[in-house]
């Protein structure tokens, strides 16, 4: 007897799902082609989405495309199929970041119960509260983690202050740097997003900042911004630290199903999430992010949690641009 597999109706409405996965910039840099006769889906990166001067590594683009896998993940479970999936399943392929097979569902693990938050999941750049998240809620995201193999740690109050001067010392490198200065605005605010589905318009800026210490990223820099208000920032932002145990695309890929299974957990916690890897992107000033009492080892993205106002989503590329069939 064959071996059922998915139509390509209900791959296209995952695919569809997956690409709500947050990313770099919002460059969206995934390729998905599904084959009917095998029933496996090739997720590749987009090379016309790399960032040389800020990710030159593309470690940034491995975590995305790892966090759009696992929201492709959640959709298929809430259907009713298991996604099998192998990682860099070549290795004179590196643009090949993953193959999927599914097949009918067996035991679940609960992660289809996170598909309602899915489309609920928005980056806010918006002051949260100083409302403190509770310890229950903390630990369980440090479980939704661990549960893809990451590790989710909540600094202390001296190594918040010193994750937030690396943050200020990584905005003072990129205005020194107009290569990267140029590279960013060319993801942000050009006015081109709502239309080409990509990028983060001015709107997702959120206000600047008059005063607070939340590690939010201002897109804007110098650009004037008509009808951007000021806002003041929480003083004592709730940060955590994913990180994995080595640093090559494999644990980025992992990481970055870590991430999202982190923030769709905590969208149903009633969170609002932001991300944060400015620090990250300067070699020098992400290894000084690390925390030597740790067993995580590489820091991968710096995530903030509070309790904020509900954000509109960044814009998305239609489906038809990044899902093809053979």
């Amino acid at each position: 007897m064959p071996t059922p597999t998915p139509d390509t109706q209900a791959v296209r409405s995952w695919v569809a799902d997956a690409t709500a996965a947050p990313s770099m910039h919002n460059a969206q840099p995934w390729l998905f082609r599904y084959t009917g006769d095998s029933g496996e889906l090739l997720l590749r990166m987009d090379p016309d989405r790399t960032m040389p001067r800020t990710d030159p590594s593309a470690r940034g683009l491995h975590i995305g495309c790892g966090a759009a896998l696992f929201n492709l993940r959640v959709a298929a479970a809430r259907t009713g199929w298991d996604a099998h999936v192998r990682l860099l399943p070549e290795v004179e392929a590196p643009a090949e970041l993953a193959v999927v097979t599914f097949v009918p569902a067996g035991a679940q693990d609960g992660i289809a119960a996170l598909y309602p938050a899915i489309a609920k999941r928005h980056t806010s750049r918006e002051p949260f509260t100083d409302e403190t998240v509770p310890q229950a809620v903390l630990d369980g995201l440090s479980g939704a983690a661990l549960a893809e193999g990451a590790r989710l740690t909540f600094p202390g109050a001296w190594q918040v202050q010193a994750m937030l001067d690396l943050v200020w010392d990584a905005g003072h490198e990129e205005q020194l740097s107009p290569e990267v200065r140029e590279e960013i605005a060319r993801w942000t605010g050009t006015g081109a997003e709502e239309a080409t589905g990509q990028g983060v318009p001015s709107s997702a800026f959120g206000p600047r900042r008059y005063d607070g210490r939340a590690p939010v990223r201002d897109f804007a820099g110098n650009r004037p911004v008509e009808g951007r208000r000021s806002a003041v920032f929480e003083q004592t932002p709730c940060l955590a630290v994913l990180g994995t145990s080595e640093d090559g695309p494999r644990d980025w890929l992992l990481a970055g199903q870590a991430m999202e299974r982190v923030l769709l957990q905590a969208t149903l916690d009633g969170l609002s999430t932001s991300l944060n890897s400015q620090a990250l992107e300067w070699p020098e000033l992400r290894w000084a992010m690390r925390d030597p009492q740790s067993t995580t080892g590489y820091p991968q993205m710096v995530i903030r949690l509070g309790y904020g106002p509900e954000v509109r989503p960044t814009p998305r590329r239609p489906v038809s641009d990044v899902f093809d069939v053979v």
